[in-house]
């Protein structure tokens, strides 16, 4: 028996969407430090989130949230840095898009990983509401387990946010002072 034949507007590959961005960091990207300012490279990461998504939803997207922005390694003038995008999972409406960062040092050659993040984008119809997206088609068993670690994303960054909610809606200020114990704060007020 021969399995289902696949709809391609119901499931569309992973490989259909990978997408990879790669620019040379030139002066005007630079910070005070001399190196490059961590806004441009985020500014990178949603065009190649952008595009990824889009090409996989055949919709316009917008970014909802960013998750894992870790600058691991300064990234310099004159590098070339490769952003490399791949949808990772795929709701009703949404889509969580991985990106790796990488920077090399055309002179010599050597290749450094600078980041890894997690985009979650939605999908917008013509109407600007909500669009369903495509299922996604996972072709190799690095694709199943993405989709798996952003099903676990999603579960922990749920409870986090429930938990922090909690947290913060119970907070006593003078039940909790304690906390501040050590810190390096002082208080400026009477409580």
């Amino acid at each position: 028996m021969q399995p289902p034949r696949l709809e391609p507007d119901l499931f569309r590959p992973v490989s259909q969407s990978r997408t990879t961005l790669t620019e040379l960091m030139i002066p005007s990207y630079a910070n005070f430090g001399g190196k490059i300012h961590g806004g441009i490279l985020l500014s990178l990461m949603d065009k190649v989130a952008y595009a990824c998504a889009a090409k996989h939803a055949g919709n316009y997207c917008v970014t909802v949230t960013v998750d894992g922005v870790h600058f691991l390694q300064p990234v310099e003038v004159g590098e070339l840095v490769s952003l490399m995008a791949s949808v990772n999972y795929v709701g009703k409406t949404s889509l969580m898009v991985g990106i790796k960062v990488i920077a090399e040092n055309v002179k010599s050659g050597f290749v450094k990983h600078t980041n890894t993040s997690y985009f979650t984008m939605v999908a917008k119809g013509e109407d600007d509401k909500p669009a369903k997206v495509p299922g996604l088609l996972l072709e190799t068993p690095e694709d199943a387990r993405r989709f798996i670690e952003a099903i676990q994303r999603k579960e922990i960054k749920v409870r986090s946010e429930q938990e922090f909610k909690e947290i913060k809606t119970n907070l006593e200020l003078r039940q909790n002072i304690s906390a501040l114990m050590g810190q390096r704060c002082q208080l400026g007020f009477d409580l």
